[in-house]
């Protein structure tokens, strides 16, 4: 029992990895190692915004340095994004200038909001109010838009947005205002700043150089070796911060374990299977039932056709480093309330996640999740009678075993 619930909740980790590994993998076509990166940022970042008083005060790791670039990286994605989005709208209708002059504003504003969020992790709670509430609020728009319009087609959008802004604003103003009232969100709210984080560094890097390095190398060797420097990298850079000693993230729900039939059952490792159950199903809709899942698979068929058919698979493709990177940042996350935080942790989850990728069947969704728990059924098991240090090396016998007689993996990519 014990064994098969540790399996369990190290596969959830796994899987997750998996997860976000496939659908980067399978759209691009190439390697991208900043993904152990955005693992250890996930779980470095809640270290840094750590509000636990047991840990100690954070004054020993509080970089301006490093809030100033987080927000400079914010700026400049916030900047992209609604450049994107807006101005094939706007294009007629505003001037240019005026329209990059808005832009800047608000970028610089999203950037020095970032900044003043990392800076006082006391006060999440409170700083996050607004952006919580306003998210809100969008949500409840949007939601109202296609209720609507799934009834009656006819009814303009805009109409149906300046309908439901009162109602939604209201909501918004209130879960903000629940939101003041609960310090003890913090821990949480550093999960969610963590993974937004990583994946708008994975956007960023993307965009910035990524987007070039294809377009002129047309090699995925070069693409693999310039992530691999981004890996090191960042890696080095933790280490300037924080410091090589492991470092434990403060204490969540579920850490005190149950008893159950001779085993210790954690109700947070129970919760992480939850999560990686819920990534998957989350990930299967927006792949199978939206437009924008049918654009990501006819990248991964067949990019140059995509373009010719009109997608922007830019933009795809960006939303795809994004959500890749978020994915990876919660496994690291889970990892370090479940063990602790060091640097060389993103690339071992790296390498666990490529594992479970070629075991379940590399570029198959199902065969993501079902992998991730299998490799860590087969982890746990194959150290009945060894020490646990013994994990490392049955993985990669595992997937030696796999490369040499089943490189389809378990689901093979149809």
């Amino acid at each position: 029992m014990q064994f098969a619930f540790n399996g369990l909740a190290v596969g959830a980790v796994y899987a997750l990895l998996a997860l976000g590994f496939t659908l980067v993998y399978s759209t691009v076509w190439f390697f991208d190692l900043y993904y152990g990166a955005a693992a250890a940022l996930g779980a470095y970042g809640v270290f840094y915004l750590r509000t636990d008083p047991a840990l100690g005060s954070r004054l020993d790791i509080n970089s301006v340095p490093v809030n100033v670039v987080f927000g400079a990286v914010v700026a400049g994605v916030v900047a992209w994004t609604l450049y994107t989005v807006l101005e094939p709208r706007l294009r007629e209708r505003a001037s240019p200038t005026a329209f990059r002059a808005v832009l800047a504003v608000v970028a610089v504003a999203m950037g020095i909001y970032t900044a003043v969020v990392l800076s006082y992790p006391e006060h999440l709670h409170l700083t996050l109010s607004p952006a919580v509430g306003l998210a809100t609020a969008v949500v409840a728009i949007s939601v109202a838009q296609r209720a609507v319009r799934t009834v009656v087609a006819s009814v303009s959008s805009t109409r149906v947005a300046l309908v439901a802004a009162v109602p939604a604003s209201t909501l918004g103003a209130w879960c903000g205002y629940l939101l003041t009232n609960a310090p003890g969100a913090g821990l949480y709210l550093s999960w969610a700043v963590s993974c937004l984080l990583a994946g708008c560094v994975g956007l960023a890097l993307y965009r910035g150089l990524y987007a070039y390095m294809r377009e002129r190398a047309r090699s995925p060797l070069i693409m693999l070796v310039a992530s691999l420097g981004i890996l090191l990298a960042i890696a080095a850079l933790i280490v300037i911060v924080f410091q090589s000693a492991p470092r434990p993230l403060p204490d969540a729900f579920g850490s005190t374990p149950w008893n159950i039939a001779g085993a210790r059952i954690k109700g947070f490792n129970v919760f992480a299977i939850g999560v990686a159950l819920a990534g998957f199903a989350g990930m299967w809709f927006l792949l199978k039932m939206t437009s924008f899942g049918r654009a990501v698979r006819a990248i991964g068929d067949d990019e140059e056709v995509s373009k010719v058919v009109g997608i922007n698979t830019t933009v795809i493709i960006a939303i795809v480093f994004f959500i890749g990177a978020v994915y990876a940042a919660m496994a690291g996350i889970l990892t370090g309330h479940d063990t602790a935080v060091q640097p060389r942790m993103g690339l071992l989850l790296l390498l666990k996640g490529w594992i479970a990728s070629v075991v379940g069947g590399i570029g198959n969704l199902y065969g993501a999740i079902v992998g991730g728990f299998a490799l860590g059924l087969v982890e746990q098991f194959g150290i009945w009678d060894l020490a646990g240090e013994w994990k490392d090396a049955i993985s990669f016998v595992l997937l030696i075993l796999f490369l040499s007689f089943w490189p389809q993996g378990l689901l093979p990519r149809r």
